[in-house]
């Protein structure tokens, strides 16, 4: 794990970059993608996966070399081929793991997230599921492990892998000649990510556009159909913590409100989007009917809002940086507890920057934990000691946010919502 988060060390920043170049070359071109706060939850969202994954918080349920002990034929060493065999077995099983949560309800819920967003860019690609608790996306590896492909090998690859299906999330690339026949590219990948009835649940691959073509999941993106990004039920907010649970929130509410106890077992396990028909009825849900008449979600703020949200975003980022950076410093205790500030963090000032009464008076408490936590003499002693930069920008940051947000609640810089 300590490999990892030096990985992100220098994965984060570089994709950060990559969205701001994208950012520049819309306003140059005229074709901006971008929409501030849409762009801040999506990076936020990012961060929450990064903290999933880094803080351990996956229970497997079964592991690659579990399956490599009891289902290897083979026993083969490390060389170029298997690098290849082993990245071209990991392309595969992302498609069916991918496809799996396109088409049942249940595992909808750990995908939304990266649907959730009406616009389409780089930033869209970092909205990774946090929903994902349980491991088992080792079962679609079973050919790798027929193969004895080594653990260590899959390890190494599988970062690689997610990494390069981050370029393909652009407006600004269009189709791509000879490559179209075998890579997933931008112009594919917009059809992936279109709500377009023609579009829906088309082009699953993540790298290699041939599974598509062999299962009957492609769809090539048509000049007269151009796609309308997010999803059928919209979110409608910009909160990625709330967007990762909000689909499974909905199966729970359906499974309690329906009647039938078969519907209750079984909606789970129906085909994504499937409701109950005695639920439908009673308790309607928001759904898009023509997706040419859509009205994004885009609440109004003020200028002073959409300042105060980047840089709260950027001085969570940084906290996040430096977990990364002093990984090794941190007791898994203080992993988790520096983590949860984070991502309190970041479900309050997403959830403020909806506009939400209710979020208001969460963020003053969260400024407060914050200021709290770095000050508690346990806490104190343990970064002063250890990590004593962390500890005076943890003390300035909750201190100037907490002074921030009160002067611009005193003079009514803030726009909320009575939700």
């Amino acid at each position: 794990m300590k490999t990892y988060a030096n990985i992100l060390l220098w994965i984060v920043p570089l994709f950060i970059v990559m969205v701001l170049v994208e950012i520049i070359y819309g306003h140059l071109k005229n074709k901006q993608t971008h929409n501030l706060m849409d762009t801040i939850s999506s990076l936020s969202s990012g961060m929450t996966n990064i903290l999933k994954d880094i803080l351990g918080l996956v229970v497997v349920v079964i592991s690659y070399p579990y399956l490599v002990s009891k289902l290897a034929v083979f026993n083969i060493e490390s060389s170029v081929l298997v690098y290849i065999l082993a990245f071209i077995f990991i392309d595969f099983s992302g498609y069916w793991n991918h496809r799996l949560n396109h088409k049942i309800n249940f595992f909808w819920n750990q995908h939304i997230i990266h649907h959730s967003s009406e616009e389409f860019n780089l930033a869209c690609a970092l909205r990774q599921s946090i929903s994902d608790l349980i491991g088992y996306a080792a079962l679609f590896l079973i050919p790798a492990a027929f193969c004895g492909v080594p653990h260590e090998v899959i390890v190494l690859l599988a970062p690689l892998h997610l990494f390069g299906q981050f370029w393909y999330h652009t407006q600004h690339i269009g189709k791509m000649g000879f490559l179209e026949y075998f890579l997933v590219t931008p112009s594919q990948h917009r059809v992936h990510h279109g709500i377009n009835p023609i579009y829906i649940d088309k082009n699953l691959s993540p790298i290699f556009c041939i599974w598509d073509r062999w299962f009957g999941t492609f769809q090539e993106e048509l000049e007269e159909e151009p796609p309308i990004y997010g999803v059928l039920k919209p979110v409608r907010t910009w909160n990625p913590i709330v967007i990762n649970f909000q689909h499974l929130w909905g199966l729970i509410c359906d499974a309690w409100h329906t009647k039938s106890w078969k519907e209750k077992l079984t909606l789970w396990w129906r085909p994504t989007g499937y409701r109950p028909q005695d639920v439908i009825e009673k308790h309607p849900r928001e759904a898009i009917k023509d997706i040419f008449s859509i009205e994004k979600y885009n609440p109004t703020t003020t200028l002073d809002q959409k300042i105060w949200a980047v840089f709260q975003w950027v001085f969570t980022t940084t906290m996040l940086l430096l977990l990364l950076l002093n990984y090794s410093e941190f007791s898994y205790t203080q992993r988790l507890l520096f983590g949860a500030l984070i991502l309190l963090s970041i479900f309050t000032y997403s959830a403020l920057m909806d506009g939400y009464k209710w979020a208001l008076f969460l963020e003053y408490t969260r400024n407060l934990l914050g200021l709290a936590f770095f000050l508690q003499p346990s806490q104190q002693l343990f970064y002063t000691t250890n990590i004593p930069f962390i500890y005076y920008f943890g003390v300035a940051y909750f201190s100037v946010s907490l002074a921030s947000l009160i002067w611009m609640d005193a003079k009514s810089k803030l726009i909320i919502n009575e939700a």
